[in-house]
């Protein structure tokens, strides 16, 4: 069935100006609005319809670590939508000579809407840099200085990764028809093998964070010592029991993989890592850092058979379970000797992880205008009742 802004009636949508910093922050009717907002958005632009919802007005973005979809999905997002973007570097502004936070946050946002921030490289500050901005935002608004207060979207941190995991709801929502036909399915949010380490724990721990709200089997698993944030999952523990869902931990891949409609095998770097990793980089120990990588790309070594083959893949339901991956994958053979997928596996969902990653700028552009539009229906009857071809 396609979309329609009156899918949108009888939905319990608060977000104009708030910010969008956890999934599970926000309430199942809003999750449920999001999509639908992005799956329409995301037709109107196939059928060749503008989406453009804003006169003027700027969109800001801040990547404190690399990036390719995120950044170009932001970016075409909001260009879509009608606003034009600029790139915050750090390095060129005045934060290099000790500006603090309040006062960027508000220099930044005279004409703002919204400001998209990337900070997943230091444990347990990422998540609150990003919270120190919407504070910051929000008394520039409450005290005169700014006239619109433009909304913060996580596009990554130390805790969750939101665009990119309702970007991955969203192509389980077309693959399988609808979120009600998600209940019962299996997903394998597993560890993987890569050569590199210091990779985030957003991905999986967004992953069980929103999965389980959704009444699916989640089975995360990863070698001993390969934890996540402890209150991250304890959460999913208690959506899982809420949604009359499953949620297990193991340490066995083949045990995730068993059975499974859908696996996602993605590697990370254990809680107690980043945490370490945080306080070297905090201290700018180069050599501290280099003997913690080697450390740790020792530990991975050991675990070189956590692998997404095809013979793991023959035990999941079927032996046709969706794999999924947030990209760029680890593939053995191809982008490195051996890594998280088995060549002929990743080749043969490859496009399907393009169309997923596909979804990540509608995804963002709803969560754009449902945090900017007051009233969010009447904007998209408006949107289609003037059908204007995109140029």
């Amino acid at each position: 069935m396609n979309p329609t802004p009156d899918t949108l009636h009888g939905l319990n949508l608060d977000l104009f100006n708030k910010d969008l910093l956890l999934t599970w922050e926000h309430t199942d009717d809003e999750i449920k609005g999001i999509l639908l907002v992005a799956e329409l958005l995301k037709k109107l632009h196939r059928d060749g319809v503008s989406i453009r919802s804003f006169d003027t007005g700027l969109a800001i973005s801040i990547f404190r670590d690399n990036s390719t979809r995120t950044r170009f999905s932001f970016a075409s997002a909001v260009n879509a939508l009608g606003l034009g973007l600029s790139e915050l570097d750090e390095v060129k502004s005045q934060i290099a000579h000790g500006e603090t936070v309040r006062e960027t946050a508000n220099m930044i946002s005279f004409l703002a809407e919204v400001i998209g921030i990337r900070d997943d490289m230091y444990i347990g500050a990422g998540n609150t840099y990003m919270r120190d901005v919407g504070a910051a935002v929000q008394e520039g608004f409450e005290k005169g200085v700014l006239h619109r207060r433009p909304s913060v979207i996580n596009l990554q941190c130390d805790i969750d990764h939101p665009t990119q995991t309702l970007a991955d709801l969203a192509h389980l929502k077309a693959a399988f028809g609808s979120l009600d036909a998600l209940r019962g399915k299996k997903i394998a949010m597993t560890w993987a093998y890569s050569p590199s380490y210091g990779k985030p724990l957003s991905v999986p721990q967004g992953i069980i964070g929103l999965m389980t709200r959704m009444g699916m089997d989640v089975a995360l698993a990863s070698p001993a010592g390969y934890d996540l944030i402890p209150d991250v999952v304890e959460r999913a523990k208690k959506q899982a029991a809420a949604a009359g869902g499953i949620f297990t931990v193991s340490t066995s891949m083949d045990e995730a993989f068993a059975g499974a409609d859908i696996v996602y095998p993605k590697s990370w770097a254990p809680f107690h890592v980043m945490e370490k990793r945080t306080a070297l980089l905090k201290q700018g120990d180069r050599p501290g850092l280099t003997e913690l990588e080697k450390q740790c790309l020792a530990e991975n070594a050991k675990h070189k058979d956590w692998e997404c083959t095809e013979a793991r893949m023959k035990t999941t339901n079927g032996g046709k379970a969706l794999y999924m991956h947030c990209l760029p994958a680890d593939i053995s053979g191809v982008s490195c000797a051996q890594g998280e997928v088995a060549a002929s596996v990743f080749e043969r969902y490859r496009i399907q992880t393009y169309k997923e990653a596909g979804f990540k700028p509608f995804v963002i552009a709803a969560l754009v205008f449902l945090t900017r539009m007051q009233h969010p229906v009447a904007k998209l009857e408006q949107i289609m009742t003037r059908s204007t071809e995109r140029a």
